[in-house]
């Protein structure tokens, strides 16, 4: 029996051998965006297929349109009472796209928007993601990636529904047009509605030839639109990976070890096994399973475990030993990674020098829906309902572990309680670790991470220090740079490495936002020590961006400083060559009210940072109370990201990124001491309040260019805008976060 699940209530359609077959495999090295155009094996058999429009421009073989629907392609289906069915293939996680991508498709479509729903697509070649050619979610990538495609499906079944009503009146389709899902006859005004429509279209070819409205045709793109998940949010019937439940299904938890990659030496479950409810307790690849027919059964079975750990080479970790090792590593340089004149030619003869040095901890996800994975595994298939951001590659490891080929096993992606690339997972951690569970307990499992567990779990944001030197000439204007990168790669021992890390051994999202600084500075090393440190990490919201974005825009204004120049002014004058930055560089300024007067006690930080194809500025005011507690009055954010599908959906990406990284600058960090992660839960590693929360403004630059990233672009420069702020107000540099209160009261100093 086939328990299906879906967000909105409906039936996901299922995989099917002929659309879900690798295609050839191809090796490409390509940038970090696009990294994954064509395929290379992974693990237990997975390869990476391209995108293949074929694919996408029919429908899979098992879709339901066998209900009397009209289904012209993977993405969209119209049902004889009108209903539209838009499938999403990439997962919602808060960021709007059960929305954004419904727009795309119904710019064209031209349907009635208060009669349409989105579902979650299956895991299926058809919806591979047109650039990284694997289904998945993230990058800031969903709206670039289908800026086309969805515009081109919703064409597509237009053109086929226009065509079947003029065939029926025997007119040309020239001679029709659609209002809110109705093809209206211009001449004598005969209407049919598109559901009226649906058994005549199924039975015509798909159009080859697809033509896109010209832009200033649009009329939903652009727009501040209402979101399709608000609603069920509000009222409670949106459903998350925590609220799957199937018939029959058991409850489990994992203990795991203290220290990473630590192992069971062996364990005592006879304490466990007296808790009522307890149904086994087995050991896993990953730890000891406590299975149980309830949550909190199997949770008090897992407290009364005793179990002795080997707990191997990563016993002595401590972070603070860590960051004073990388200090020392920075003092020469590593790897180059950008080259640019001659650094060191210009140092020597610069009329004065500049060097600090910048560190950021470990970071957690920290989503407010920790992991969770149901798995209904079968003889012959296997059944699973999580928050992923990675179908393809956690079916192909699930179908691993399972012993089955990948068509047969499905994956119901469901809501997601945040993800920030923690549900990305290379090794697809807790895909893999509930089908270990799910292979003891013979029945639909759900595996669930309690919030501590999160936490200790690893695969954190990694640790970064960075040193840099400058070269000022005698008019203050900076004539060399030079920056020493030291953290773990986060492509290394994946099977991403290939696509991720070069010839050199450099990766790419250790050095993004620093290699490719826009400033105009004549003579530029970045350079990069990799150090191989048992704590798993890998993408965090903006990558490497979170610590470029602090460190490179903090050592600007530390640049700007020494040389006797406003931080804006000099930004402006090498950006010169950078339209797209300046603009928002001098929006956000204008906006901010840089260079007017602020009250007492209140200082002005501005940052401007790359990534994702988007530019953003920002402005921040802060002050700083006496004992050293920092307040942020407001942040002035400025962005061009290309064309806006919707306004509201931007800016609240905009607003979020900024919390986002202002909880990262100002509360959280995760530590370790003789192995063991220090942090537990909320009261220790906090999020920002929202009594504590800034006024946010924020101003988008209109453009006519393809849509680019958004997820993650405004959480770089608002760590390096505060602490610029803080200095003004204080005179006090803040190299080291999260920002500590003791390094601001009245006669210490800040890290320098």
């Amino acid at each position: 029996m086939s328990h299906l699940y879906d967000p909105y209530k409906s039936t996901s359609p299922l995989l099917t051998p002929e659309s879900s077959s690798p295609l050839p495999a191809k090796t490409l090295r390509v940038p970090r965006r696009d990294f994954l155009k064509t395929s290379a094996a992974i693990g237990g058999g997975l390869c990476f297929a391209a995108y293949v429009p074929e694919l996408a421009a029919r429908p899979l073989k098992n879709s339901p349109a066998n209900d009397g629907s009209f289904a012209p392609n993977a993405f969209v289906r119209i049902a004889p009472n009108d209903s539209v069915t838009i499938i999403a293939n990439h997962s919602e996680m808060g960021q709007g796209i059960y929305t954004s991508l419904p727009m795309l498709l119904n710019e064209e479509l031209e349907a009635d928007w208060s009669k349409i729903r989105v579902e979650a697509a299956p895991v299926d070649a058809a919806y591979n993601h047109t650039v990284f050619g694997l289904q998945m979610t993230g990058g800031s990538t969903t709206t670039p990636s289908e800026w086309e495609r969805f515009r081109k499906m919703g064409a597509m079944a237009r053109l086929m529904l226009v065509e079947a009503a003029a065939q029926k009146w025997s007119v040309p389709a020239s001679q029709c047009h659609v209002e809110k899902g109705v093809v209206i006859h211009n001449a004598s005004g005969r209407r049919a509605s598109y559901g009226s429509l649906v058994v005549a279209a199924s039975q015509l070819k798909p159009p080859t030839d697809i033509p896109l409205k010209d832009p200033k045709q649009f009329t939903l793109i652009g727009k501040p639109t209402r979101r399709l998940d608000t609603p069920s949010k509000i009222n409670g019937t949106a459903q998350f990976g925590l609220d799957v439940h199937l018939p029959g299904m058991l409850f489990a938890l994992v203990a795991r070890p203290p220290v990473f990659g630590g192992k069971v030496e062996n364990f005592d479950a006879s304490e466990a096994l007296k808790i009522k409810g307890v149904r086994a307790v087995e050991q896993v690849p990953s730890g000891v399973a406590v299975i149980a027919d309830r949550f909190w059964p199997a949770k008090l079975g897992r407290d009364k475990l005793k179990i002795s750990w080997d707990e191997g080479a990563n016993a002595k970790l401590s972070t603070s030993q860590m960051l004073a090792d990388f200090s020392k590593q920075s003092a020469s340089p590593g790897t180059i990674a950008k080259k640019t004149g001659d650094a060191a030619g210009a140092l020597a003869s610069a009329a004065k020098t500049i060097t600090a040095e910048y560190d950021v901890p470990y970071l957690a996800h920290a989503m407010m829906e920790p992991l969770n994975c149901v798995v209904d595994l079968r003889p012959d298939s296997c059944e699973i309902w999580t928050g992923t951001q990675f179908e393809t590659v956690d079916r192909a490891n699930a179908a691993q572990v399972a012993g089955l080929s990948p068509e047969k096993v499905q994956i119901h992606t469901t809501l997601l309680g945040g993800g920030f690339g923690r549900r990305a997972n290379p090794a697809s951690d807790f895909v893999v670790e509930a089908m270990h569970v799910a292979k003891i307990a013979k029945a639909p499992v759900k595996v669930v991470w309690t919030r501590e567990d999160d936490l200790a779990g690893g695969w954190y944001r990694p640790m970064w220090h960075d040193r840099f030197v400058a070269g000022l000439d005698g008019a203050g204007n900076p004539t060399a740079w030079t920056h020493t990168i030291v953290g773990q790669s986060i492509a290394q021992g994946t099977p991403f490495a290939q696509y991720m890390i070069n010839k050199e051994g450099v990766d790419s999202t250790s050095v993004e936002g620093a290699a490719d600084i826009l400033y105009g500075i004549p003579n530029l090393q970045v350079d990069l020590h990799t150090p191989k440190i048992g704590v798993p990490v890998q993408w965090w919201r903006s990558v490497g961006h979170s610590h470029t974005g602090f460190s490179v825009e903090s050592f600007f204004d530390e640049v700007a400083h020494a040389g006797g120049k406003d931080p804006y002014e000099l930004r402006r004058q090498l950006l010169a060559n950078q339209p797209r930055m300046s603009a928002v560089l001098n929006l956000a300024a204008e906006k901010g009210g840089w260079g007017k007067p602020l009250p007492p006690g209140r200082g002005r930080g501005i940052a401007t940072h790359f990534s994702f194809d988007s530019y953003v500025a920002q402005v921040v005011e802060a002050s700083v109370e006496k004992d050293g507690t920092v307040r942020v009055h407001r942040v002035v954010c400025a962005v061009d990201c290309g064309r806006v599908v919707n306004p509201d959906i931007v800016k609240a990406q905009m607003e979020g990124g900024i919390i986002f990284g202002l909880t990262a600058a100002l509360k959280t960090e995760i530590t370790l001491e003789n192995g063991r992660v220090q942090q537990k839960n909320f009261h220790d590693y906090q999020m920002l309040r929202m009594f504590e929360s800034p006024e946010i403004e924020v101003h988008i630059v209109p453009s006519e260019l393809s849509p680019t990233g958004v997820g993650e672009p405004s959480v770089p420069p608002v760590a390096p805008a505060l602490t610029n702020a803080i200095f003004a107000v204080t005179g006090k540099r803040v190299r080291r976060l999260p920002i500590r209160a003791a390094d601001l009261v009245a006669g210490s100093g800040a890290r320098s």
